[in-house]
């Protein structure tokens, strides 16, 4: 187990609340991209594209996702987390690899409210760290392990 202590939930919601900046700020440089691929192919006839709610929370989803993944997968840490100094290991603490990065990931876009569970758990876990053995930890210092990919994923 790890000889970091496990974060709470304010530290926690404050990175993640970062991260949905984040991911925010994605889906409005997308919006503008597409309005400026809009405007270069019929600058006569541009005006500014639609937003549905639909595709816009798909998008929003798939996107949030990704950045999740790739960045626990890699580092084990968002944007967020490398500010509020978290981490993301497995109880190994290593890294979680991509599948578990991925399944977590989705299961963090679709159910947010898990991360509450960390408030009331004594050992600091969300319901996803519970159903996929994960832990965040406080981790300001790189550690040079935690860069290696878990074995066999």
């Amino acid at each position: 187990m790890s000889e970091h202590r496990p974060a709470g939930i304010v530290t926690r919601g404050l990175a993640a609340l970062l991260d949905l900046g984040i991911v925010l700020a994605g889906m409005g440089g997308l919006y503008l991209s597409w309005a400026l691929m809009r405007l270069l192919f019929s600058p006569q006839q541009f005006a500014f594209p639609d937003v549905e709610v639909v595709m816009s929370v798909t998008t929003c989803s798939a996107l949030s996702v990704l950045y999740l993944a790739a960045c626990w997968a890699t580092t084990g840490r968002t944007v967020g987390a490398v500010v509020m100094g978290l981490r993301v290991v497995g109880r190994d603490d290593r890294l979680v690899g991509w599948v578990r990065a991925v399944v977590r990931a989705g299961f963090c876009v679709v159910f947010p409210v898990g991360l509450i569970v960390v408030a009331v758990d004594r050992r600091r876990r969300s319901l996803q760290d519970i159903v996929l053995r994960t832990v965040v930890v406080y981790d300001w210092q790189p550690d040079p392990h935690l860069a290696e990919p878990h074995p066999g994923r």
